[in-house]
């Protein structure tokens, strides 16, 4: 298969969608002769903030001179990017191998594997091929029921901010949704909760007691002195001074604190990991459309917050970084995001709104969105292209001095930046 085929292959109708359960996972790594115990792992579950520590950790394990893969999802720009190592995507050609492979096997299964089932299996092999040291290992969705969750041999179990989000699968309530992202803590390995949600807590640490597993619970008080800046964060705690993180955010101090309490626990368990790596790996790390700046003239910045927290601390960060000053709006959504509780939180902010229809079936016409805008009393354009919006979006920007800001989902990241390649050359 070349690659265009590969990604035929891999999004094809024939695969289900979403069904939690490890079964299939199980039996098709079986008949891969269960590549994934070949390697050890970090496994991140969480609502928000998994990506961001999960890069985190991947950084600094590879400044620490470890063979690092990195498994998330989903990808903003390419396919490639929800698997890497030491920083690099897997290339096309090792893609369309692994997963020629996996097919074999895939193929011949009664139950067929979901989508995500299959990619998590050919991630595995492509580690396990690899030789990795560690592996940094995202969930799909929820911790229990997801495919990842298929690891014995994982070195740590992370647990960032729980929040209300696919209450459909996980539950309608954060004790329920806690619980579900719970069963990734493994017999006696250690698990370290990042979240603010004392309920939460409690029900991870009632299922790490049963496990025998040591709990941690990192909090953003760990950090004294925090700065922020739009080029990223600097911040101190008891044991380092003057660290330097460049993401940007007003939810990173918690990702940071979360990541720290990993490095500890993964140094107590015989990770060589320096004080110089750690700052290194902090100060280089880069994740994609988490408040990202995209363009500096006019100021442009992309955060695909996907669920109410996530908006929420975008719209804190915009707040924090520009003092009052409002700011232009390019935003696309899903149909079923809940607007209406969505625009009271962008209005706190929004100059005017520039709409767009992202390329997913999924999405909201760019019209009907905009309605929304001016029927809640923000003046709103709407685009028949992304190209279009983001043209007119950065042309008011310019003229008003205004910094734009690009919200909604990640399924538009990659069109925007394709349009500022365009309009800038």
């Amino acid at each position: 298969m070349n690659y265009e085929q590969t990604l035929e292959y891999i999004h094809s109708v024939c695969w289900k969608g979403s069904r939690p359960g490890l079964e299939r996972t199980q039996q098709l790594l079986e008949m891969m002769g269960n590549p994934q115990d070949k390697i050890k792992y970090v496994h991140v579950a969480g609502t928000n903030g998994k990506g961001s520590v999960c890069s985190m950790l991947s950084s600094v394990l590879c400044q620490a001179g470890y063979k690092t893969g990195l498994y998330t999802s989903p990808f903003v720009r390419q396919f490639n990017e929800r698997m890497a190592i030491n920083g690099q995507m897997i290339s096309n050609d090792e893609l369309c191998e692994v997963t020629e492979y996996v097919k074999q096997f895939a193929d011949n299964m009664e139950d067929l594997p979901t989508e995500f089932e299959l990619i998590t299996a050919i991630a595995f092999e492509y580690f396990a091929r690899n030789d990795c040291d560690i592996v940094v290992l995202e969930t799909g969705m929820g911790g229990r029921l997801d495919s990842t969750n298929i690891i014995k041999t994982n070195v740590l179990s992370v647990i960032t901010g729980i929040a209300l989000d696919h209450t459909a699968f996980l539950g309608n309530t954060v004790a329920e949704i806690a619980f579900e992202k719970a069963g990734i803590i493994k017999k006696e390995r250690p698990v370290v909760f990042g979240g603010k949600s004392v309920e939460a807590y409690d029900v991870i640490a009632r299922v790490a007691d049963q496990k025998g597993s040591k709990i941690l619970w990192a909090s953003e008080n760990e950090l004294v002195n925090v700065r922020h800046s739009i080029n990223g964060i600097e911040a101190d705690t008891e044991e380092y001074k003057g660290l330097r993180v460049s993401l940007v955010g007003d939810y990173q101090p918690s990702n940071i604190a979360t990541a720290l309490k990993c490095i500890k626990v993964l140094k107590e368990n015989g990770f060589d990991i320096s004080e110089d790596s750690l700052r290194e790996g902090l100060s280089k790390v880069y994740w994609p459309a988490r408040f990202e700046i995209i363009n500096k003239e006019p100021l442009m910045i992309y955060d695909g917050a996907h669920n109410p927290e996530g908006l929420r601390a975008c719209i804190n960060s915009i707040k924090r970084l520009f003092k009052g000053q409002k700011v232009n709006v390019l935003s696309g959504v899903m149909r079923d995001k809940d607007v209406g509780e969505m625009l009271p939180v962008i209005a706190e902010v929004a100059n005017e709104a520039f709409t767009v229809t992202p390329d997913n079936p999924r999405s909201m016409d760019s019209k009907v969105y905009a309605e929304y805008f001016n029927n809640y009393g923000i003046k709103a354009y709407s685009f028949d292209s992304i190209e279009n919006g983001v043209k007119c979006a950065l042309e008011a920007s310019e003229k008003e001095k205004c910094p734009l800001v690009a919200l909604g989902t990640l399924y538009m990241y990659g069109d925007v930046r394709d349009a500022l390649e365009k309009i800038y050359g």
